[in-house]
């Protein structure tokens, strides 16, 4: 059940001709009160031929009225509106049904609270099988005004009740993250423009997008203009960004002007605060033994930097910003992907992007690597390979499970929702760019004795899943890339050892293809030569240089034999 506050009003009589009327877009049948404060009198136009809405209307601004006359200053926002709706898939309520839901919503709403006889004049309308509508007016019998700060959150708690009292079907509790519903009028006018998204909706996508190419807030409203979109920022008499509100193109008033949206209209978690949190956070001091594989692509420093997801997990101020910039990487990944990956992709990220907030605040510094790793992306003049596109899509899906998992686990169910529904994306796009990859790798598949023995390595490396393994249809590829991976020098043992340690098999649908997409990139570079590494050890130590000072920088020298993984590995 959702009850919808809407914003104030001032013209009772006209939302009473809208509630007893025909309807503008959905037919209304047989309209009448089935509730108020005081049904006994109650003019009702719908079920009395001489009533009428101007006599009802006058009933019910009589305290307002009252008001306005012993004080100077009129109230003008004093018509109080909230249409309550079914599920579609629930029972048919009955009057006296719908009646006592709308005693409990105005009690919680605080327009007239449980016991008190003085409180605010309300009705209930129904005028359709599934939803009714409560009228209030906001001035109290001894000529106060309610107390209705927070009253959607208490309404909203109230619904949760009365989906368990009623046997309805139960939604989830709101906890303040959610975007704004778009109002009747949005949709309106983005049906009679033929518009497929209404205006907020729109420039809330396009703001999201252009998030992992900026790396301050002024580059994101630049990015934005340069994309077509209106920008209004607000500045400081210093010349400082205060604020900021964007319109779309073609979205004027009646005046032929500009429509614009602030930011924290659009969506809470892209307030210039929080944006300037995400986007102007400096690069954490780097280790001098930890320093980024520059030979590496794009594509595949972003699978690294997912493995930061799993550091700190204790610190849910570090997982939140985490998971907020793995949205950001989903959203470059979708960018550059390939045609074909497209609508999974894309889905997938529209569907995160309630999975990126939350009520616990983020401490952004520690997903610099992750926001880093989508700007590169973003940033990129080229696609990626088919084999590195795949590892990250699959690092992605992964990385989504542990997303999930966590927001389960803290009681964010909005949030979890809205994960599992990307999960769903990201797995359609990981077969589609895995099955290519898969087939040519499986086409080359090494001789009967090298499989032979590589069943062996599965057989004592891994062997709680050997049988899952070896049964998988990608095990003939995953032998092709153990073979590859040993032509340059590195042992398919302690390759299964050490992918199967980075994720539990238990789980994997296809551990053979999870198993593939680690070790293509653990062994993308060819095996360090551990002689060759333990002399120039040796060399460096000894030399001129190995005593005070000059000792301790040759000890945080890397060999440039020694791989970025293998630096990694060790610090973990």
């Amino acid at each position: 059940m959702i009850a919808a506050i809407k914003p104030a009003g001032s013209n009772t009589r006209g939302l009473l001709a809208y509630l007893f009327g025909p309807g503008r877009h959905d037919e209304h049948t047989d309209p009448h009160i089935v509730a108020s404060f005081a049904m006994l009198g109650m003019p009702d136009p719908g079920r009395d031929e001489d009533a009428t809405l101007t006599q009802l209307a006058r009933h019910l601004d009589e305290p307002v009225q009252l008001r306005n006359s012993e004080f100077g200053k009129k109230v003008t926002d004093h018509v109080w509106h909230c249409p309550v709706r079914a599920a579609p898939e629930d029972r048919r309520l009955s009057d006296a049904e719908w009646a006592e839901i709308a005693q409990r919503i105005v009690e919680a709403a605080g327009i007239a609270p449980a016991g008190d006889d003085l409180g605010c004049r309300w009705i209930a309308v129904r005028h359709a099988d599934d939803h009714i509508h409560i009228l209030a007016t906001t001035v109290r019998e001894d000529g106060r005004r309610p107390r209705l700060h927070d009253s959607g959150v208490r309404v909203g708690e109230a619904c949760r009740q009365i989906e368990k009292h009623y046997g309805l079907r139960q939604l989830k509790t709101g906890d303040r993250t959610a975007g704004r519903r778009p109002t009747q009028a949005e949709m309106h006018k983005a049906e009679r423009l033929g518009w497929e998204q209404t205006s907020r909706d729109w420039l809330q996508d396009r703001i999201r997008a252009a998030i992992p190419h900026a790396g301050s807030t002024e580059e994101l409203l630049a990015y934005l203009e340069a994309d077509g979109i209106a920008v209004k920022p607000r500045r400081g008499p210093s010349g400082d960004l205060l604020g900021y509100a964007v319109g779309r193109p073609g979205d004027l008033n009646s005046d032929g002007e500009q429509i614009f949206h602030p930011g924290g209209k659009i969506a809470p978690d892209l307030t210039l605060p929080k944006l300037k949190g995400r986007l102007e956070t400096t690069a954490p001091e780097e280790h001098p033994t930890a320093r980024r594989d520059q030979t590496a692509t794009p594509w595949h420093r972003a699978t690294d930097a997912l493995d930061t997801l799993h550091a700190d997990m204790a610190d849910d101020t570090h997982v939140q910003a985490r998971i907020t910039a793995l949205g950001e990487l989903i959203e470059a990944t979708t960018q550059k992907a390939p045609a074909h990956l497209q609508a999974e992709l894309r889905a997938a990220s529209l569907a995160f992007a309630r999975a990126q907030r939350s009520q616990i605040r983020a401490e952004n510094q520690a997903a610099h690597t992750l926001r880093i790793a989508a700007r590169d992306i973003a940033h990129g003049a080229t696609g990626p390979d088919a084999s590195a596109l795949a590892t990250l899509v699959a690092a992605l899906v992964w990385a989504t499970v542990l997303a999930a998992h966590w927001h389960e686990a803290k009681g964010h169910a909005h949030q979890a929702e809205a994960a599992f529904q990307a999960l769903q994306h990201l797995q359609a796009a990981a077969d589609q760019a895995l099955t290519p990859v898969l087939d040519g790798l499986a086409t080359r598949q090494p001789s009967g004795q090298a499989r032979r023995t590589l069943v062996h390595d599965v057989r004592t490396a891994i062997p709680n899943h050997a049988d899952r393994i070896l049964t998988d249809p990608a095990w003939p590829a995953l032998a092709t890339v153990l073979a590859d991976a040993e032509a340059g020098g590195h042992k398919p043992h302690q390759l299964l050892k050490g992918a199967a340690a980075q994720r539990e098999l238990t789980t994997a649908r296809q551990p053979a293809r999870v198993l593939i997409i680690r070790i293509q990139h653990i062994s993308r570079n060819p095996a360090p030569n551990s002689r060759a590494a333990a002399a120039r050890r040796r060399s460096t130590l000894t030399g001129p240089q190995a005593s005070g000072h000059g000792e301790r920088v040759a000890l945080f020298v890397r060999p440039a034999s020694v791989s970025a993984e293998d630096v990694r590995r060790r610090q973990l």
